[in-house]
């Protein structure tokens, strides 16, 4: 009967289900606790593995540039100026919920990039939908989206997620169709109530001077910046001399 039951939860594709009923099975000690005990806890489970799968799945379709980074391995030196109650204030995510953006400016090498990603991070942790590009890489594919027939898929892939994230914007200035496209992305969002994240090396108040048009540099800046959280990094460069381990605060792009 065991043995018939295990074989109908593999088929069932219930896997963790499997393993915990059968981990019970061999385990004296399960005797002394109830079914709905023991039941609660093989439900708990297989919940726990396809919670698992779906936030692996929305890291991966994330794109995060620092995949492995996380709020908790942040490093709060005071010459970073960053602070812990305004880390802890959006580490619930709910600025995404209410459709609030995020703007992280500082100079090269002082940690946009990994502190943008861990937020991404737990954005997925939060089944938020998360879609990350780097600024001067979405120039070139909408470039070459609009000659192979790939733009409007692109143009939907950066309306649809919950959090969309601009990694290096203000590199160089853009020309034009880049920020009618822009304006496009930010309306649709603002009308949805989908939020933008943004790193940058410029300081907002010389976005402006990014944008071909300052009419529309206008009425995209408004909806970005309007009813945006703000951090500004300084200090050093945190960029490595050396090589250290993998998923910590230490090692950044930018």
């Amino acid at each position: 009967m065991i043995y018939q039951t295990l074989d109908q939860l593999s088929e069932l594709k219930l896997n963790a289900m499997r393993q915990e009923f059968q981990r019970q099975q061999e385990l004296p000690a399960m005797s002394e606790l109830s079914f709905e005990e023991r039941f609660s806890m093989i439900i708990d489970k297989q919940w726990m593995a396809r919670k698992e799968t779906k936030t692996n799945r929305l890291i991966k379709a994330a794109c995060l540039r620092e995949s492995s980074a996380c709020l908790e391995h942040l490093d709060f030196d005071p010459t970073r100026h960053l602070k812990k109650s305004a880390v802890a204030q959006l580490s619930d995510c709910k600025w995404i919920a209410n459709g609030s953006n995020l703007i992280i400016t500082g100079a090269t090498g002082t940690g946009k990039t990994y502190l943008i990603s861990a937020f991404g991070r737990e954005a997925c942790n939060r089944d938020y939908s998360v879609k990350s590009y780097r600024v001067n890489r979405l120039l070139t594919d909408l470039s070459i989206g609009r000659g192979d027939g790939s733009y409007n898929k692109l143009m939907q892939d950066l309306i649809k997620p919950d959090l969309l994230i601009l990694d290096d914007f203000g590199m160089k200035k853009l020309d034009l169709i880049f920020t009618q496209d822009l304006l496009e992305v930010a309306e649709e969002r603002h009308h949805a109530g989908k939020s933008i994240a943004i790193t940058a090396q410029l300081p907002v108040k010389e976005w402006v001077s990014v944008f071909a048009d300052l009419t529309i540099a206008d009425a995209t800046l408004d909806r970005i910046i309007r009813n945006a959280y703000r951090f500004d990094l300084k200090g050093p460069s945190r960029r490595p001399t050396l090589e250290k381990p993998k998923g910590d605060d230490s090692q950044i792009e930018s």
